[in-house]
């Protein structure tokens, strides 16, 4: 479960305070997956980095009684400086998995040759992603976060074997997705909310919350 409690965000822009959340509150259960639908500049990502405990709440408290995953193609647990090899030994190091295990998994799936041996800095976005992707599977959380959607990569095979593999997760977890485009919602989320001027509207179907973010845009 994760659980806003009167939560409010802001930030200083220069010119004005904008306002991503003002005395939220709602409860995100495991098996009931949500999706919600915010315009581009709303604060989407501070939102998922929120309930990843990326960020912390101006006032109120968030609760995680979940394994809750980083959201999908955060890539600020990797070091840069390391190759993919190194980072994927170290992060299993803190989820107490074997480091051979998380290595092989992600050279596998990423198939990216022999730039698994070399820094992350050296990678293209789509590898990049690539093994954003591949950390996120390999690990296993209760619920998944994902902001915009999956990781824009070209490659068929990885597509194709990712693919399959999020899917089959999945069928056993809850997802939180956030997303400027509803059509993107709805392979993951049947319950639906609207981020709006600091405020989430929600509702019992992504049909109803598209009505009201297609008529307030």
């Amino acid at each position: 479960m994760i659980e806003f409690d009167t939560v409010s965000k802001s930030f200083w822009t220069g010119q004005r305070r904008k306002v991503i959340l003002h005395n939220a509150s709602f409860r995100v259960e495991e098996g009931q997956s949500l999706g919600i639908l915010a315009p581009n500049g709303t604060g989407k990502t501070t939102l998922v980095n929120m309930m990843a405990g990326l960020e912390k709440p101006d006032e109120g408290s968030i609760t995680r009684t979940s394994r809750v995953s980083f959201p999908l193609g955060f890539m600020g647990g990797v070091n840069s400086k390391q190759s993919a090899k190194e980072n994927a030994r170290y992060i299993a190091t803190l989820y107490d998995l074997d480091p051979d295990y998380l290595e092989a998994f992600c050279r596998w799936l990423c198939g990216i040759e022999e730039y698994f041996e070399m820094p992350v800095a050296t990678y293209s976005q789509g590898m990049r992603a690539r093994f954003s992707f591949a950390l996120l599977l390999a690990l296993d959380f209760d619920i998944y976060l994902i902001d915009e959607g999956m990781p824009a990569t070209t490659d068929v095979e990885f597509n194709r074997k990712a693919g399959s593999l999020l899917r089959e997760r999945l069928k056993r977890s809850t997802v939180v997705i956030v997303s400027h485009k509803p059509e993107i919602l709805e392979r993951f989320a049947h319950r639906a909310a609207v981020l709006r001027d600091g405020r989430l509207y929600h509702f019992d179907s992504l049909e109803e919350a598209r009505r009201l973010y297609d008529y307030a845009s």
